[in-house]
């Protein structure tokens, strides 16, 4: 799994448990819901830090909330 692709699926399994549409999720996170799409459907090859953190914002939970789980900790390095 990719690093992308593992951010995507945090957000898919934070909005799951929520029950939070990503279209709600992208109005409280204050980011159009294209960029939300955009990450998830892997069309945004680079989600800036910037933007996961105003969606940690509209998840009210942290950065450090988001990342720290096994699918982050266990990913290998992409450059290699």
């Amino acid at each position: 799994m990719t690093t992308r692709q593992c951010v995507a699926n945090r957000i898919l399994e934070l909005c799951r448990e929520r029950n939070l549409a990503l279209h709600a999720l992208a109005r409280s996170a204050g980011v159009a819901p294209s960029t939300v799409k955009s990450i998830i459907n892997g069309a945004s090859k680079n989600p800036g830090i910037v933007t996961i953190k105003m969606l940690c914002d509209g998840l009210n939970i942290s950065l450090t909330e988001f990342f720290d789980t096994e699918a982050f900790r266990n990913l290998e390095q992409e450059i290699r």
